[in-house]
């Protein structure tokens, strides 16, 4: 009698240690996926708030002739092409194209 409720519970304890270990792994796995997707999201929120403020800064008439009241007509250059970059990674990715050194096309002394 008493080793048939030993080895029940003990079958019992063994069953909810698997049980638990299962459900513990796969928490896990979607506690990863969750704090992926809560990084997209993130990067995400950044490219929206960087394209609103250039939409309502480049789409307000008002906001431009502002500005140019204030540098004057004289003071102002429109922005190159080359200059104008969707999001701030392809900026980062040209400025590590051009090279530091100065001088390069001198001839040396």
């Amino acid at each position: 009698m008493f080793n048939t409720k030993f080895a029940i519970s003990i079958t019992i304890f063994v069953a909810l240690l698997i049980v638990t270990s299962a459900i513990k792994n796969k928490s896990r796995v979607f506690e990863k996926k969750i704090t992926k997707l809560n990084t997209n999201i993130q990067l995400k929120k950044e490219y929206i708030n960087e394209a609103q403020l250039d939409f309502f800064y480049l789409s307000s008439p008002a906001q431009i002739e502002k500005k140019l009241k204030i540098i004057g007509l004289k003071n102002y250059q429109p922005i190159a092409h080359s200059k104008i970059f969707l999001n701030i990674s392809d900026l980062t990715e040209i400025e590590k194209k051009f090279s530091n050194y100065k001088g390069l096309n001198e001839k040396k002394k």
